[in-house]
C-alpha cells in the first residue's frame, strides 16, 4: 500500500456547522449528529442522493458525495494575511479542524471525528462564483498555480461511512485507503475543454457543474 507523503494524520475539531437551508454559509452548532449513508443530521446537504440543486433537476438519482465538507482551520490564518476574515461555517463547511492536510489526503482517506463517527473523503471541493459574492475576490485566492499539489484551497467532501455526535474540541484520526494513492483526477472536460476535477469514470456533466462535485 502506497501512502501520500507528509501527511499529518491525527488533529481535532474546531467548529460545527449545520442548515436546513439552502444557504452559502452555515451557522455553527455545539454538536452535530452524523448518520451512517445520510450525512449530517438537518442539513440540506444530507441524504443519500444528489442534493446540490443544479445536479439535482437534472440527475436527481446520482449518489451523494457531498454529505459533509470538511475546510482546515488553517485556512483561515493564510487568508486574513492577506486581508480576507473568515470564520468557521463562512465557507459552507460542516466541520472545520486543525492539524489535518485535508486538501492533500488521497481519495477513499477515512477520518474518524469524536468517539465514533467515520467520513470517507471523495473529492475536492471547487471553489465557485459564489464565494466571490460572499467576498469579492476570495475565489482566486482559493485557487493554487503550483505544478504540483492540489489545484484548490476551500477544503474536501465526504460520506459519513460510521454515525455519531462530533463537538468542538473532538480528536480527529485519518487512515489512508488500503489501496494505492490516488490524488482527485483532473484533466480536459469534454463539454468546456476547461480543466476540472472529477472523481473516476464520473461524466462530465459532473465535471461541469457550477460546483462540483454538487
Amino acid at each position: 500500500m502506497l501512502q501520500a507523503p507528509d501527511l499529518t494524520l491525527n488533529g481535532r475539531v474546531v467548529a460545527v456547522a449545520a442548515d436546513r437551508g439552502h444557504h452559502f454559509s452555515k451557522p455553527t452548532l455545539e454538536r452535530i449528529v452524523l448518520v451512517e449513508g445520510h450525512g449530517i443530521e438537518g442539513d440540506a446537504h444530507a441524504g443519500p442522493f444528489v442534493r446540490h440543486r443544479y445536479l439535482a433537476r437534472r440527475q436527481a438519482r446520482l449518489p451523494n458525495l457531498r454529505q459533509v465538507h470538511l475546510i482546515p482551520s488553517e485556512l483561515f490564518a493564510s487568508l486574513l494575511e492577506i486581508g480576507f476574515e473568515v470564520g468557521a461555517g463562512d465557507l459552507g463547511e460542516n466541520i472545520t479542524t486543525s492539524g489535518l492536510d485535508l486538501e492533500r489526503m488521497p481519495l477513499g482517506t477515512l477520518i474518524k471525528l469524536g468517539p465514533t463517527a467515520v467520513v470517507e473523503l471523495t473529492g475536492l471541493r471547487t471553489p465557485c462564483v459564489l464565494i466571490d459574492r460572499f467576498r469579492a475576490g476570495l475565489k482566486r485566492r482559493l485557487l493554487s498555480s503550483a505544478e504540483r499539489g492540489p489545484p484548490f484551497k476551500s477544503g474536501v467532501l465526504s460520506v459519513v461511512q460510521s454515525g455519531g455526535t462530533v463537538a468542538a474540541g473532538d480528536t480527529t484520526g485519518a487512515r489512508a485507503p488500503g489501496f494505492a494513492f490516488r490524488p482527485p483526477h483532473f484533466g480536459p472536460c469534454r463539454r468546456c475543454r476547461k480543466t476540472r476535477p472529477w472523481l473516476e469514470n464520473r461524466p462530465c456533466l459532473i465535471a461541469c457543474s457550477p460546483c462540483w462535485p454538487r
